[in-house]
């Protein structure tokens, strides 16, 4: 049996998003959505060996912890003020703003506690409803930054992206060579009428050959392009880089 990873269930804002192999819906983060979410050769083939479904009322340490704290990025510090557990199977993930001004952005990891490569990578969301924030479920290399190969250092796969300036569409991503000068970047935006409103479910197959990415079980994106044969970790994160547009709209 092939690798799953699931993780059941993560929200961010100035809303609510979701992540990884996991599945929630909203109300009942205990449902069954594999059957109608996860694509049946998935369901086949593969067998769940990692997944958080957010129970309780803090993040567990022993399979995430808080990433890039103190980090100033672009428009944002990040800081764990974000992050919290609602006791529903929420994982919230938060972008706010303080009486100065200032703005704070959130991310988990699992770098240095689950780190994989291959298998499928699944999360159920809800998405933010404001301009400036763009939310992500991604994988990430600790090669990231060395360049020449993919393969061996890896590739920044973004399993989904969303903000509110494309509200019908959701984004999947890819980054590798570092993020200077010899930085490289494929992606595709894809349409997908009602993504702002409710719960949907985010896939990654990924093989030795190439990443196949699903939402709501259905196929968006094939490549072959910058496959990883790297151990990867998992990231659920909130930005406020610009690419959302102007949060004080």
């Amino acid at each position: 049996m092939k690798n799953l990873i699931r993780i059941i269930c993560f929200f961010l804002t100035l809303c609510t998003i979701l992540i990884v192999h996991f599945a929630c819906t909203q109300g009942n983060p205990s449902a069954k959505i594999g059957s109608r979410f996860t694509p049946r050769h998935i369901l086949k083939n593969y067998t769940v060996v990692w997944n958080d479904d957010f129970d309780g009322a803090i993040l567990d340490s022993t399979k995430w912890n808080y990433r890039a704290e103190g980090t100033v990025r672009y428009y944002a510090t990040v800081d764990r003020s974000t992050i919290s557990l609602d006791g529903k199977g929420h994982l919230l993930i938060l972008v706010t703003k303080d009486e100065n001004g200032n703005y704070f952005v959130g991310q988990v990891s699992t770098q240095g506690i689950f780190e994989t490569r291959f298998g499928y990578f699944e999360c159920r969301s809800r998405m933010n409803r404001s301009i400036g924030p763009h939310v992500s479920f991604w994988l990430q290399s600790p090669d990231i930054a060395k360049v020449g190969n993919p393969e061996i250092f890896g590739t920044e796969i973004d399993v989904f992206e969303y903000h509110r300036k494309a509200p019908e569409s959701i984004y999947h991503n890819l980054h590798w060579d570092g993020y200077g000068s010899d930085h490289k970047t494929t992606g595709i935006q894809i349409p997908w009428p009602g993504i702002g409103e409710g719960f949907h479910t985010f896939g990654l197959e990924w093989n030795e050959k190439e990443y196949i990415f699903y939402v709501d079980g259905k196929e968006t994106w094939r490549t072959k392009t910058a496959v990883s044969h790297r151990e990867q970790y998992l990231i659920l994160s909130t930005e406020l880089t610009g690419f959302g547009g102007d949060p004080s709209l």
